[in-house]
């Protein structure tokens, strides 16, 4: 089946990523793969399985985040029976189930520190010991590691090993955001609305309109390529007409106006048991606009901006605070304050 989120781009950023991941693949050393989350760093990982003499071996990823830190041990290396509360049967690790295959440790920078010294030793010396076991067993397995964290800053910190950093990037294939991969937004995008097209059975792919195509360019993409395809997923899903083409996008699935309002804001101490609790909702800022019905598009970017501009004054032109005030991330502040060109300072 074609990965639905396959490598998709032409910008110089993204095919030079790319490219240094098939140089490696072919070499048996370790590979670092960095970048922030939904940038594909897996489909790297699955690359550089695929392109190495390891192709028909085993490909085992493991998300280290995902469990438990009492369990990462166990699941990396195994058990035998017995060897703590619930190890009922012996167990291979995923060292043993990659024999001869690819490893592939998604966010290795949570590893614990005993964890760290296992790997360690099990990429040195090709072996691994399971929990309650006393003899290590040999294994074939070539680590590739992905990571959205700056790894020689957590070494300074005393967050990660510096040995076992040294081991494992032999290469280090760093991946851009998409904000920064210049013309791959409408590539991917086009992409991900002709799959959903498909999807739901119309009969032809109209495309993007021009102002929907530019309000994607122009946002910033935190969530990288997996955060485009749901927002491209929804905007054709929502699509009233599939024979003209897609207008409308929503960036946020969670803005309504019915959303609840929190009785008090987060960071508030809960009251003493005896101090009543107000039920009032907390401040908004409601700045008066005057409506223009011949002109509802200039009538909302003047309510932003009086909205914003409010929100600015409240909390001393702090963009981060105010950000969170309007429920916005700083990315999304920042880019409503280009479009509707306003100061820093609100002025």
């Amino acid at each position: 089946m074609e990965r639905a989120n396959q490598f998709v781009g032409s910008s110089l950023a993204f095919l030079d990523a790319v490219e240094r991941a098939s140089r490696a693949a072919p070499l048996n050393r370790p590979v670092l793969v960095i970048g922030e989350r939904g940038t594909g760093k897996e489909l790297i990982a699955e690359r550089l399985h695929h392109l190495s003499t390891r192709w028909s071996g085993p490909l085992v990823t493991m998300n280290c985040a995902a469990l438990p830190e009492t369990l990462i041990e166990a699941e990396l290396f195994g058990h035998e029976a017995g060897s703590f509360t619930g190890a009922a049967k012996t167990r291979a690790g995923r060292f043993e189930e990659a024999d001869g295959g690819t490893l592939f440790l998604d966010e290795l920078a949570t590893l614990s520190s005993p964890a760290q010294d296992r790997l360690l030793r099990a990429v040195e010396y090709g072996e691994v010991t399971r929990i309650g076991a006393s003899k290590p067993i040999s294994v074939d397995v070539r680590i590739v590691a992905a990571t959205n964290e700056h790894l020689p800053t957590l070494v300074q910190q005393g967050r990660f090993r510096a040995d076992l950093l040294d081991r494992l990037s032999f290469e280090v294939v760093t991946l851009p955001p998409l904000r920064a991969r210049e013309g791959d937004i409408a590539l991917l995008a086009d992409h991900f609305g002709r799959r959903m097209a498909v999807e739901l059975d119309w009969p032809n792919w109209p495309g993007f309109g021009k102002e929907a195509l530019q309000r994607l360019e122009n946002y910033d993409w935190p969530g990288n390529v997996r955060e485009l395809r749901n927002v491209v997923e929804r905007a054709v899903y929502r699509a009233e007409d599939p024979e003209r083409e897609v207008t409308k996008i929503n960036f946020d699935p969670f803005r309504s106006p019915w959303s609840p309002l929190s009785v008090r804001p987060v960071s508030e101490e809960p009251p003493e048991d005896d101090e009543p609790v107000s039920t009032a909702p907390t401040e908004t800022v409601e700045p008066a606009v005057t409506l223009e019905t011949d002109d509802f598009k200039g009538s909302v970017a003047d309510y932003e901006a009086q909205l914003i501009k409010a929100a600015l004054e409240k909390n001393r032109y702090n963009q981060r605070a105010t950000a969170e005030a309007l429920g916005l991330s700083y990315d999304q502040l920042r880019h409503a304050m280009k479009r509707l060109k306003l100061n820093a300072d609100a002025s």
